[in-house]
């Protein structure tokens, strides 16, 4: 069994979504002073590798508490959408994975756009899925959909189109994943478990990949 770590770091100067603000960390207790280390960390519930819940956008929509732990496990396919510089990941992108997902938990969708974190360009001209693409997912019985980029919408399209498709269909979003070319295995087990907070439109996440999960647990 192989484990993968698909997650950014989470530390003072990472980059965030322009407009919020960085995490902020403050040592509360110290050894030398308390006896035991203790760290005080502010954070919007949107930062670094993190999971967008129905409620991020739609008033009446689930927040992460209210889905079961199962839901944020299952089987993954990664999307090579590599080819693609810039732009909307359209449907022809995807329809090659149908037979794929029809066993699949979770789409991956894999952009390689991870290489600019920590660049201001990681903000600019990243690919993002199309209208067309967000309703061909929604149609499929998934549990989520990741992506290596900041959004799964274009940064000036405030309209969120993508996002209210799959958020409507109660498909959680993962944003910010990197790494996902180091996953090689057609069928990989993901886990992607927020924090579990009462309410929460959103959560940071530890998500990993699990190679061989199969073979290894028999």
């Amino acid at each position: 069994m192989k484990i993968i770590d698909l997650s950014h770091s989470i530390n003072p100067v990472m980059p965030v979504y322009p407009g919020t603000e960085p995490p902020s960390f403050v040592a509360a207790n110290t050894i030398e002073h308390n006896g035991f280390a203790e760290m005080k960390i502010s954070m919007y519930t949107h930062t670094a590798t993190h999971m967008d819940a129905p409620s991020h956008i739609l008033r009446k929509g689930k927040s992460l508490d209210m889905f079961d732990a199962s839901h944020f496990t299952g089987r993954a396919v990664v999307v090579n959408a590599l080819h693609l510089a810039t732009g909307s990941i359209n449907v022809a992108s995807l329809e090659p994975y149908r037979a794929q997902f029809i066993n699949a938990d979770f789409a991956l969708i894999m952009t390689g756009w991870s290489r600019y974190w920590g660049q201001d360009h990681y903000f600019k001209g990243f690919p993002s899925l199309s209208v067309d693409s967000a309703k061909w997912l929604a149609e499929l019985p998934l549990k989520g959909v990741g992506i290596d980029t900041i959004s799964i919408d274009p940064i000036d399209n405030t309209a969120l189109p993508a996002h209210h498709t799959l958020l409507g269909k109660n498909i959680v979003i993962i944003e910010n994943l990197t790494n996902l070319d180091a996953i090689k295995s057609a069928d990989v087990f993901f886990v992607c478990l927020p924090l579990k907070i009462s309410n929460a439109d959103g959560s940071p996440l530890r998500a990993v990949a699990i190679e061989d999960f199969v073979a290894s647990a028999g």
